[in-house]
């Protein structure tokens, strides 16, 4: 009997993700490898034009799956309780769900679906999607392959695609108003998409009003965090930061390009959800 596959490739809008499809493409081009994002409607501007860029290398249009639900039916029906790394609810309802969805027909049809995840080889402590289905399987290709942090800053480049726009202010992708951000990307997200800042304000008033125990920032509201004041005191606190990296860093001479320093290497790598950020 002829057993029945599908491949399948995730992409966030991140860097990991998009240079995983970028480095599937070129070394095992023999893969018929469907690329999808799923979209939660509340990404930053940036990550479209980063997922036009990389369509237009794959030279195939990326699946768009869209929830049954957005992230306003979902905040009502959790009573307004703000998603956290505690209760990590739009992930749940926004990525996954809408991927399950999407593949169960497969499945049940008896196929075999791989389903390849971008998670480096430098990231030992970071897991994939555990698969509850047994024809579901997980791949780690970089993991397998031994392609770290470095490398794939290299493949970014080599491609022509290079990085998305937002990294000149953010470390990864995702909601616009996703928990995980550090304080200075709120401040950042203020400055360069205000209208964005405003909605995510507006849904942790509305949330705190009604009991939530969460803001969207660890220890203050948004409202508080937005006063000039502290948002200078957060950015002068980053700049130190960023101040101590640097001399703790010997940079590439060969390729001081690939030497950037992002949010993860000032704060420490975050436990951020892997379908949403790589």
């Amino acid at each position: 009997m002829t057993i029945r596959e599908k491949h399948v490739l995730g992409l966030s809008g991140g860097k990991d993700s998009a240079a995983l499809a970028v480095y599937m493409r070129q070394n095992y081009p023999e893969l018929e490898i469907d690329y999808f994002f799923t979209d939660t409607g509340k990404e930053l501007p940036e990550v479209y034009e980063f997922l036009g860029k990389l369509e237009g290398f794959l030279g195939k249009p990326l699946l768009r799956l869209n929830p049954y639900r957005d992230f306003d039916y979902w905040l009502k029906q959790y009573n307004n309780f703000l998603p956290s790394a505690q209760t990590r609810w739009c992930t749940r309802q926004l990525k996954l769900k809408p991927f399950e969805d999407w593949v169960k027909p497969f499945l049940d049809d008896g196929y075999i679906v791989h389903s390849y995840v971008a998670i480096r080889s430098d990231e030992p402590y970071r897991e994939g999607y555990n698969a509850t289905h047994k024809n579901l399987k997980i791949h780690l290709p970089f993991r397998e392959d031994g392609v770290d942090k470095p490398a794939v800053s290299e493949i970014l480049e080599s491609s022509g695609i290079g990085w998305p726009k937002y990294y000149e202010w953010r470390s990864r992708s995702g909601c616009t108003f996703c928990f995980y951000q550090q304080k200075i990307e709120w401040v950042r997200l203020k400055e360069r998409h205000p209208e964005a800042f405003e909605e995510a304000m507006a849904y942790e008033k509305t949330a705190v009003d009604g009991g939530s125990p969460f803001t969207w920032s660890q220890g203050e509201s948004l409202a508080e965090l937005s006063q000039p004041e502290r948002m200078q005191q957060i950015k002068d606190e980053h700049e130190k930061r960023v101040q101590r990296v640097r001399a703790r860093r010997a940079q590439n001479p060969l390729r001081p390009e690939l030497e950037m320093i992002d949010i993860d290497d000032v704060y420490g790598q975050a436990k951020m959800c892997v379908p949403c950020h790589k």
